[in-house]
């Protein structure tokens, strides 16, 4: 038996008593683990540190790097994000609907767990954690598959919260990690029909694609994040800059970092030096459009350095780098044409105080997360209260954007009845 069935088997079983758990012995399991993390931290920091070491060797750009890296500040982010989780409401066998039907028989639509959830995710230790405490406070298993740059770090966070489950009574295999070597036991875990319930990726383009057209189970895409900023023509040019540069500039190796800024032609000649110039202070390289590229060259950037001539690939690219495209719109309509060409369904903003221009942005834009005047970073699961997110969903079935407890929730109709028969 591969190790991947042999780690679906022990989560099946498991997830069958997980599902019987009382909400108060969930909760528990979730505390215990985050007080594991946070006992553990110094191994999980010594573990990170050999996979940083390993990961600069071999090249690794520097913002895969900041996704990569754990600290004792990135800890207590983990352990309180944990601990958020475990004081939410908890959703299993909430009512959501019920009547009784013209037969007689009374029906209760209730909130059950999907089963056991397989999580497929690149250099992110974080997300380990984050899968684990949601899975659960949903009373479903998880096997995890992370990415071998973070595979020490992600090892020795698993470890800690098998620990702190096993305390808590509950069974160990609640939560699972394949460490096997090469992409067989990945595939494994995307074909095991009966096992796994359900296949998260959380990455980029190649492996989210990957999992999308290879997977025999269910899947649903995440994390792709081609997004925009839109800066209208009646958009507070200050603001724009500031919401472009916590945008582009905190943590552009993020899925909801912008990767495009349009401008509408009508502030264009005032704003573009404007983002130029600041795009070279911050150390951000851009392809621009042949005004934005005329632009640099004036203010005497250095071509091929700071910035290039844009091509029709650049429209479509995820940078996660310090790079941004930009181009110059004619206006509303062009603007909102070009993200729903381009874009990925994640986050997008316009920059306007005309209250119209907002209000059609808001209904014509095809995204999870539609902003005006503020920036794209804010589509998270904690900054959308949910304590942390399994991944953001960028497709329109079962679940749309960042996905908290209640994403990893299917119903059940229970129906009472008195001997009824159908004629």
């Amino acid at each position: 038996m591969s190790e991947a069935i042999e780690k679906a088997t022990a989560a099946k079983a498991a997830s069958v008593l997980l599902a019987q758990a009382t909400a108060a012995e969930r909760t528990s399991a979730i505390l215990k683990a985050a007080q594991a993390v946070d006992e553990g931290r110094s191994a999980i920091i010594e573990a990170n540190v050999r996979d940083m070491e390993r990961a600069r060797g071999n090249g690794m750009p520097a913002p895969m790097l900041d996704r990569l890296m754990l600290d004792d500040e990135r800890i207590d982010g983990i352990v309180s994000a944990m601990r958020e989780v475990a004081s939410q409401p908890d959703p299993i066998g909430e009512v959501v609907g019920g009547r009784t039907l013209a037969s007689g028989i009374r029906l209760t639509q209730v909130r059950v767990p999907l089963g056991v959830i397989g999580m497929i995710y690149e250099a992110r230790p974080n997300v380990t954690a984050d899968a684990i405490c949601l899975t659960l406070r949903t009373g479903n298993a998880v096997v995890l598959r992370g990415g071998s740059a973070a595979l020490e770090s992600c090892a020795a966070i698993v470890e800690a919260c098998r620990r702190g489950i096993s305390e808590a009574g509950l069974p160990a295999d609640c939560a699972s990690l394949l460490v096997s070597e090469g992409h067989e036991q990945t595939i494994e875990l995307m074909h095991a029909e009966g096992l796994v319930d359900l296949i998260i990726p959380r990455g980029g383009h190649s492996l989210i694609r990957t999992c999308v057209e290879q997977s025999s189970v269910p899947v649903i895409q995440t994390g792709e994040g081609n997004c925009h900023v839109y800066v209208h023509a009646a958009a507070d040019l200050d603001m724009a800059l500031l919401i472009i540069e916590n945008a582009k500039v905190q943590r552009p190796g993020v899925c909801n970092a912008i990767e495009t800024v349009l401008v509408d032609e009508a502030v264009a000649s005032e704003f573009l030096p404007r983002l130029v110039a600041a795009c070279s202070d911050w150390g951000v390289f851009l392809h621009g459009d042949h005004k934005t590229t005329s632009i640099a060259e004036n203010l005497g950037l250095d071509e091929g350095r700071e910035y290039a001539p844009a091509t029709e690939a650049d429209w479509a690219t995820e940078y996660d780098a310090l790079e941004l495209a930009v181009r110059v719109v004619p206006g509303l309509d062009e603007a909102i044409s070009h993200i729903n060409t381009y874009g990925t369904q994640h986050s997008e903003c316009i920059v306007t105080s005309d209250v119209a221009a907002a209000d059609a942005f808001l209904a014509r834009v095809d995204a999870a997360a539609v902003y005006v005047n503020a920036s794209t970073r804010f589509t998270d699961g904690g900054m959308f209260g949910l304590g942390a997110e399994i991944g953001i969903s960028t497709q329109k079935l079962h679940a749309r954007g960042p996905m908290g407890a209640l994403a990893l929730t299917t119903t059940k109709c229970l129906l009472r009845g008195e001997g009824q028969v159908r004629a």
